[in-house]
């Protein structure tokens, strides 16, 4: 063995727990990244079961909405009575 080759291998081999310093930058903020990718994740499972369980509002049947308003404009006085009594009897 020569001594250049000698002497690139045992500086190769000198320190192997050496990674260099192309990983040193940024392992200290890792976990900063690891902590927002959970909490992202549990944000996401958070809404996902909100979102199925949260009750929307009640559609119901539109024709109560109509008689609610045909209520409205008899008791006001818009409608007479023959009015209302049809258009009721139009809903039925």
């Amino acid at each position: 063995m020569t001594f250049a080759t000698q002497a690139l291998a045992s500086g190769v081999l000198a320190d192997p727990g050496d990674y260099g310093d192309h990983m040193s930058w940024g392992a200290g903020w890792m976990w900063l990244w690891g902590f927002l990718m959970m909490a992202a994740v549990i944000a996401l499972v958070v809404w996902l079961i909100r979102a199925g369980t949260v009750p929307h509002e009640k559609t119901g049947d539109p024709t109560d909405r109509a008689r609610e308003i045909l209520s409205e404009r008899y008791a006001r006085g818009d409608i007479t009575t023959e009015e209302y009594r049809e258009r009721m009897s139009e809903l039925s």
